[in-house]
């Protein structure tokens, strides 16, 4: 995939996205379907705002299984929200502290169900209502809400190809990124000035945000993958790992980099060959109609020879998109379906010694014709700077 995607996207596509939801409601019997989370009211409505970081006010989407879908949101998102493709916004002045759109969103939904139907709401792992639970009880007094039968992570789990060409496009940003971090990273740094640092590369290279980064360094391995940076300096023999999830007109990617601080002892670069061997092994049975599980079995094999000897981080991988992490998870009891339009992270982890790993993470996306790769794999020489 080459060339800058277009932001946003075209309508046909959220048309598209709503036709199949509304195949699904109508399967499932269920009226319509209400949404309150930042990536379910941008799935179908492209609606690309930080605002969601303040807790202060609740916004919700009906997709009703006939017609369009309907926006309740706070007055101060009107203005960008008629700049989508929803036509029918209703509003109200929040932050209230009586009755902050609880009426004005059980209104819209009984217009969708009327007296005897059903809405659906993602209730599964993964999933969160995002409004005080005392605005969920009133609602529940005025509509019969039900699980929504997985229909959102069954849509969401198969992306487009203009989805997928956005993930390409910000590992790629991504990538440009890691090529440069022998310009900001040595012995004798600290690790949060390498994370700080790194971040800057990052937008540089064209990323929007960087919500998430991790990473560690130690000797030979790290202990954990999710601290935060601290002063402490990098030192030769060191392996120094940065886990970025940049984001690119709302999507993500997630992989990771690992760096030999001064030279790469035999132990670091074993533990790294290792990985890309794992990786390889994934990406070889990630084709449709595999699952899973099967993803796990084959990585966790050439780690560390079955489950029990990996580490604790409980899972090798899993998908991506919208969100940093996204249903499924690559673990033994999964037992999803891969399917075209699916992508995923591949990310195995090994023990070195003493209780310290590695990790590695590359992302990829299912085809009909198996595995393809959408940032550039890391090398089976573990780098040094």
């Amino acid at each position: 995939m080459t060339g800058t995607p277009k932001r946003g996207f075209e309508k046909a596509e959220f048309r598209h996205r709503l036709k199949r939801a509304q195949v699904m409601m109508a399967k499932a019997g269920l009226s319509g379907l209400l949404l309150s989370t930042e990536p379910e009211v941008r799935y179908f409505s492209g609606y690309l705002t930080r605002f969601w970081e303040s807790p202060a006010r609740p916004w919700f989407l009906i997709v009703p299984a006939v017609g369009d879908p309907i926006a309740v949101i706070p007055s101060i998102g009107v203005a960008l929200m008629s700049r989508s493709w929803i036509s029918d916004i209703r509003s109200w002045r929040s932050p209230d502290l009586i009755d902050d759109g609880v009426s004005l969103l059980g209104d819209a939904l009984r217009e969708v169900a009327g007296p005897d139907g059903h809405i659906g709401v993602p209730s599964g792992l993964e999933t969160h209502v995002r409004m005080p639970m005392h605005s969920w009880n009133a609602l529940q007094e005025r509509v019969t809400l039900v699980n929504d039968a997985d229909i959102m992570v069954r849509l969401r789990r198969i992306k487009s190809q203009a989805e997928i060409a956005k993930i390409a496009h910000v590992g790629g940003i991504a990538t440009r990124a890691f090529a440069r971090v022998p310009e900001i990273a040595n012995a004798g740094v600290p690790l949060e000035k390498v994370f700080r640092h790194f971040q800057m590369l990052l937008l540089e290279e064209g990323a929007d945000w960087v919500p998430y980064l991790a990473g560690a360094a130690g000797q030979d391995g790290y202990y954990d993958v999710i601290s935060p940076a601290t002063e402490t300096p990098l030192v030769s023999g060191d392996v120094l790992m940065l886990d970025t999830g940049a984001a690119w007109d709302g999507y993500f990617c997630d992989f990771d980099r690992n760096f030999a601080v001064g030279a790469a002892s035999a132990v670091a670069q074993a533990g790294h060959e290792r990985l890309i061997d794992a990786v390889d092994a994934g990406f070889e049975v990630a084709k449709p109609g595999a699952l899973m599980c099967d993803l796990f079995d084959v990585m966790s094999a050439v780690v560390a020879g079955g489950s029990d000897a990996i580490s604790d981080a409980g899972r090798m991988g899993h998908g991506l998109g919208m969100q940093l992490t996204e249903w499924p998870s690559i673990i033994p009891t999964d037992r999803t379906v891969l399917e075209a339009g699916m992508v995923l992270t591949l990310e195995p982890s090994v023990e070195t010694i003493d209780g310290r790993i590695m990790v590695h993470e590359e992302n990829i996306a299912i085809t009909e014709n198996g595995a393809v790769k959408l940032n550039t794999p890391a090398g089976r020489l573990l780098s040094v700077i």
